[in-house]
């Protein structure tokens, strides 16, 4: 069962935090026009400072989101960068999938985070089927992970529930829009990349183990 009074608290401490604007700014154009650094990942280091790098994940996905506006992409890029995973062709790509092309469906946080899980237990060939098996397995650590934690993986439910305590709607019209953005929508559903990219960081380490 999801812990609905911690949540709520964190969605409250999300809609007053004082965003540190420039910086988040600054690191996400490095990434647009850089790229995503490539890294050879160091398996004692990753595991010695797993608490840092999980809550550093969540923060960036939490960062990502308020500035950039897009759960999906949040939630992958900051687990993409953390382990050098892919390159923003793959971010573009997630341009639609908050709550699933914005039917309500399924959350960015979920979408992102198993795009993430894909680039790293993944293959190139889509020919392995082992690869395509570890994948599956690791979205089937994650999926139920995220919905006890969250309470359900679709956005109705969540904005209802966890958010807002109604369903808003953003993307079914421009009114639906400016009063999310309103009721601080992109501060407090940066809850969301943020738990979707700890918890698949978290399940990136466990196969490390």
């Amino acid at each position: 069962m999801p812990d609905s009074t911690a949540l709520k608290k964190r969605v409250e401490e999300l809609s007053k935090r004082r965003w540190d604007v420039d910086a988040i700014e600054a690191r996400l154009l490095n990434l647009v026009s850089k790229g995503i650094p490539k890294k050879v990942l160091n398996r004692e280091d990753i595991l010695a400072d797993r608490k840092k790098i999980t809550d550093r994940v969540q923060r960036r996905g939490e960062e990502y989101n308020f500035l950039a506006r897009n759960c999906a992409q949040s939630t992958a890029l900051a687990v993409m960068e953390e382990f050098g995973l892919g390159n923003m062709e793959i971010v573009k790509a997630l341009s639609p999938f908050p709550g699933f092309g914005g039917t309500g469906w399924m959350c960015g946080g979920v979408t992102g985070a198993l795009i993430a899980i894909g680039l790293y237990f993944g293959s190139d060939d889509p020919l392995d089927h082992e690869a395509v098996g570890r994948t599956i397995d690791a979205a089937r650590i994650f999926m139920p992970r995220f919905e006890a934690t969250v309470g359900s993986v679709v956005c109705p439910k969540i904005q209802e529930e966890v958010i807002f305590g109604r369903y808003m709607d953003p993307a079914a019209c421009p009114e639906n829009m400016e009063a999310f953005a309103k009721d601080k929508g992109f501060e407090k559903c940066s809850l969301l990349p943020g738990i979707g990219a700890s918890l698949a960081a978290r399940i990136i380490i466990d196969s490390m183990v």
